[in-house]
C-alpha cells in the first residue's frame, strides 16, 4: 500500500517465499525487489545474492537489525536495509535509491554499524562548501533526503545535488560511503 500510493512507484508483484521472490523477479524483472530476512525457502541474504549482477535490487526489509544481517546482506548485493518500525517514506527513499544506484540503511543501523567500528582518524584534503558540510554531517547521522531538506530549508533536488558533489569530491559512491568517510576523517564525532 505504501508503494503504490507513490504515483512513480508500481508494485508488480508478490511472492509467497524467498525460492518464488527469485524465480518471479528472475520471470519479469522488476527494478527492485523487496525481501525480509527471514523468509522460508531463500532468506533475504539468499535472494540478494541469487539477483546480484542481474540489475534487479533487492532492498531488505525486516524487524532483525542485527548487524551481521546487514553486513552479510550489503556484501551479497543488497541496496538497502531498512527495519520495518522504520517511517513509512523510508522505505520508499530506499526503493528510490535503489533505482538510482544507491545503498539506503536504516539511520539507527547506519550510526550504530559506523559506531562499532574503530575508524581512522585521518586528515582530509577534500574542500566542501558550508552547505556541503551541512549536508554530510546530517547524512553521517543518518538523516534522509526529506529530512535533510526540511532541517536546511532547502528542496529534496538540492538535497541530492549537494550529496552528488559531496560523492565527486570524495570519491564516494553512495550517502553510507559519505558518512563513513565522514566519521573517519573527524568531521563528524560520536
Amino acid at each position: 500500500m505504501i508503494l503504490d500510493a507513490q504515483p512513480d512507484l508500481t508494485v508488480v508483484a508478490e511472492a509467497a517465499d524467498g525460492r518464488a521472490a527469485i524465480d518471479t523477479a528472475t520471470a519479469i524483472r522488476p527494478d527492485v525487489v523487496l525481501a525480509d530476512i527471514r523468509m522460508p525457502g531463500a532468506d533475504g541474504i539468499e535472494v540478494a545474492r541469487a539477483l546480484a549482477g542481474t540489475g534487479i535490487h533487492v532492498v531488505v526489509v525486516t524487524t532483525f537489525g542485527l548487524d551481521e544481517y546487514v553486513q552479510a546482506a550489503l556484501r551479497h548485493g543488497a541496496a538497502g536495509f531498512i527495519l520495518k518500525r522504520s517511517a513509512p517514506a523510508l522505505l520508499v527513499e530506499a526503493v528510490r535509491a535503489a533505482v538510482n544506484g544507491d545503498v539506503l540503511i536504516s539511520p539507527e543501523l547506519t550510526v550504530r554499524l559506523l559506531r562499532g567500528r574503530e575508524l581512522p582518524h585521518e586528515p582530509s584534503s577534500v574542500v566542501l562548501t558550508e552547505r556541503e558540510d551541512q549536508v554530510v554531517a546530517r547524512v553521517a547521522v543518518g538523516r534522509t533526503n526529506a529530512e535533510i531538506a526540511a532541517e536546511l530549508f532547502l528542496s529534496p533536488g538540492t538535497v541530492k545535488n549537494h550529496i552528488a558533489s559531496v560523492q565527486q569530491k570524495t570519491g564516494t559512491r553512495n550517502r553510507v560511503a559519505i558518512a563513513a568517510w565522514a566519521w573517519a576523517t573527524g568531521r563528524v564525532k560520536p
